[in-house]
């Protein structure tokens, strides 16, 4: 790719890392309702939803995911982020290394990097570690309670797709709020 082309492309990715970061996804809070039976608040959701019929391995993943942030003494909200997030990064599939299609070495639940620090190949691909990891992450982000689920969960990831998290949003809430307390 020529120099030209290349620092265009990092400038425009610079602008939607920025604009989602600091600015927060415009477009996606047109839509914003709230979820029944919790705080507007804290709990609206964004934009379209989409929603995919989970497998038993996908449903054991969420419901890791739920036990790991029981664990962490964090509220239901942390693990709607948190499910929201992996539907989003892997479908709710433990991914492994895909070769050609691998995006850099990104591998589990939440496609953590091991070059970014978030642990051994080993450790990012063992769900609870891995909710963990990101639930370290998204406590250090002041308000994370009360923002709206995509600013939240992509000041944790940086993703290049900042407001792609939204359209988890009620499957991920429906999720939790059948599994938290069983």
């Amino acid at each position: 790719m020529n120099t030209m082309l290349r620092k265009s492309v990092l400038g425009i990715a610079g602008l939607a890392f920025t604009g989602g970061i600091f600015a927060g996804p415009v477009a996606a809070h047109a839509d914003a309702r709230p979820v029944e039976g919790k705080p507007a608040a804290v709990a609206t959701v964004q934009g379209a939803q989409s929603h995919i019929d989970l497998n038993d391995e996908q449903l054991a993943n969420a419901k890791a995911i739920i036990a790991a942030t029981k664990k962490a003494g964090l509220p239901e909200r942390a693990a709607v982020i948190s499910i929201a997030t992996s539907l989003q990064e892997s479908k709710l599939e433990n991914l492994g290394h895909l070769g050609d299609a691998n995006d850099h070495d990104s591998l589990g639940l939440f496609q953590q990097r091991p070059s970014s620090g978030w642990g051994t190949p080993e450790q990012i691909t063992n769900p609870e570690y891995a909710t963990l990891a990101f639930e370290k992450g998204l406590k250090q982000v002041d308000g994370w309670d009360k923002m709206p689920l995509t600013e939240a969960a992509q000041t944790v990831q940086v993703s290049a797709y900042p407001d792609a998290y939204a359209q988890w949003e009620q499957q991920a809430t429906d999720v939790v709020h059948q599994h938290w307390n069983s």
